[in-house]
């Protein structure tokens, strides 16, 4: 029964000696192969360039930028725009790109199968399909230990078959990157402050109705205002002592004319007296002084007291003799006729002068009370209806406030949005400018003569380690002491080395599973076998 050999390192350095040949002529063949095929392959060449995005010149803290996308995301979209159908087709028929066919024909064959396709017949949108494949963008990553995150610039390479067409091609997808990037951010920044411009608009027209809202309020409440609060207040503690002073003035100016008008009457009487005739006015003092005495008497005496009767009696007579004089009015202006005339001594004159003062005051007086107590209703009217004009005015107030801060924000907004389109008309904000020209390739890129003699050197050394591990997998021979006792499964007690040229034992019977523990195996010795 066959055993299952057991591979150990020294088994593998041992199957290379012996079979190095097998490894090294395939090696050595397949890189001589991959090292002329690669002259046979179409050549293809690289033409590179380096585009550097510059910041702005004018600090973000003086112009806010108004285009604020991540620059990968706005490359990737630029990429997606400029490598489209449309833009690559133009190239493709102004160029006349990927229309020539390797005239060799093993060539051939290896570029039909490595593009697909028959290159005679390709379409129009294989061949937009291998310009974009052989257009390739990659972004420039930031150096080390530097603080900014933002993208420096990138990389564009263009890979076609001629090193003139390289560079052409390179240079259209260049200026097209710079192109597509000032169009996009022109148009944004002019869309922006269109947009802002019309934002504006609408809300200076919301604000222009809210302070109109605002100054009919003020109109209409003037004086009832939460800021007049204090004020009404201040002018109802004062008002309060002032009305306080006019009710004490036009009582004290009353006291003042009833006392004058009884001292008049005195003096009237007395100067009239003197003349021998006793007027109206005397007979309205007597009968009203018997009143005053009858009032008194009857609050001791009942009516049938003789006191009470005779006071009766006299004041019916001096309502009689009244009624047959003229009257009080009458009299009064004869008086102030007789005043007029010169007739009253000056002592009358200047109490009628001194009466005349005193009901000027006390119209005054009235009239300054009833506007005292006018301006306190209206004070106290308005500090009752505070709290509730108070609270419609808050209201009022933070709906203006609301639209004057958002028309504020907005016209910031605005200026920085046409200070930032001015520094894009003129060329000063963010900028792509091309650090090295599309260059002009002085060798392919494609293919490689040591990069495939390389491979084929690999190529070769992978199918020469087949070839032996196939022969090793097929060879029965003997070789060690420990390869016999795997296959006799007993112990060997010695080996006998054969210094002649005998041939080598290259099967062992069938039987040598049946030798006893402890046998003798013999052996040739040859080429280190055993």
């Amino acid at each position: 029964m066959t055993v299952a050999r057991e591979w150990k390192l020294e088994d593998y350095l041992a199957a290379v000696r012996r079979r190095v040949w097998l490894i090294i002529i395939p090696a050595l063949a397949g890189a001589v192969a991959g090292y002329i095929l690669s002259f046979y392959l179409p050549k293809q060449y690289t033409s590179h360039t380096v585009i550097l995005v510059e910041q702005p010149t004018v600090p973000d803290n003086y112009v806010k930028p108004v285009v604020s996308e991540d620059l990968n995301q706005r490359l990737a979209s630029m990429r997606e725009q400029i490598l489209s159908r449309t833009r690559l087709q133009q190239l493709v028929e102004h160029f006349g790109l990927f229309k020539a066919e390797p005239q060799w024909a093993p060539v051939r064959m290896l570029s039909r199968l490595l593009h697909k396709t028959d290159v005679k017949q390709v379409s129009m949108e294989e061949q937009v399909k291998q310009l974009r494949q052989s257009i390739t963008v990659t972004p420039l990553n930031p150096m080390a230990g530097t603080r900014s995150v933002e993208l420096p610039g990138f990389n564009v390479d263009v890979t076609v078959g001629e090193a003139r067409l390289a560079q052409q091609v390179c240079y259209e997808i260049t200026s097209m990157f710079m192109q597509q990037d000032l169009r996009l951010r022109q148009q944004h920044v002019d869309e922006t402050t269109q947009f802002l411009s019309k934002q504006l608009d609408d809300a200076k027209t919301k604000l222009d109705e809210q302070d109109a809202k605002l100054a009919a309020f003020q109109i209409r409440y003037i004086g009832e205002l939460p800021e007049d609060e204090s004020t009404n207040l201040t002018l109802l503690s004062g008002t309060t002592p002032q009305l306080e002073a006019a009710t004490q003035g036009l009582n004290q100016a009353q006291q003042d004319k009833a006392f004058t008008e009884s001292l008049l009457d005195q003096r009237l009487a007395a100067w009239q007296g003197s003349k021998g005739g006793q007027s109206s006015l005397t007979v309205e003092q007597q009968l009203k002084n018997l009143q005053e005495q009858l009032i008194s008497k009857q609050g001791h005496y009942t009516d049938r007291h003789p006191d009470v009767v005779k006071l009766k009696n006299d004041i019916a007579s001096l309502q009689k003799k009244l009624l047959d004089v003229p009257t009080t009015s009458n009299t009064r202006q004869n008086e102030h006729q007789a005043s007029k005339t010169g007739d009253e001594p000056p002592e009358i004159q200047q109490l009628r002068a001194q009466l005349h003062e005193i009901d000027f005051t006390i119209a005054r007086k009235k009239h300054e009370q009833a506007e005292l107590q006018r301006q306190i209703t209206v004070l106290q009217a308005r500090i009752q209806s505070s709290p509730m004009i108070q609270q419609q005015f808050k209201a009022l107030t933070r709906d203006h406030q609301t639209a004057l801060d958002f028309y504020n924000d907005l016209l910031k907004k605005r200026n920085e949005s046409q200070m930032a389109t001015e520094l894009e008309r003129r060329q000063e904000g963010e900028q792509f400018r091309v650090l090295d020209p599309p260059s002009l390739p002085e060798r392919p890129s494609f293919p490689k003569p040591p990069l495939f003699a390389l491979g084929g050197l690999g190529a070769g050394l992978i199918l020469g380690v087949g070839i032996v591990h196939l022969m090793e997998a097929g060879d029965k021979s003997i070789r060690t002491k420990r390869e016999v006792e795997i296959y006799l499964g007993v112990p060997t007690l010695g080996v006998i080395c054969h210094m002649g040229n005998g041939g080598k034992i290259r099967h062992l019977p069938s039987a040598a599973g049946s030798a006893k523990p402890g046998s003798l195996a013999t052996s040739s010795w040859k080429e280190g076998n055993v």
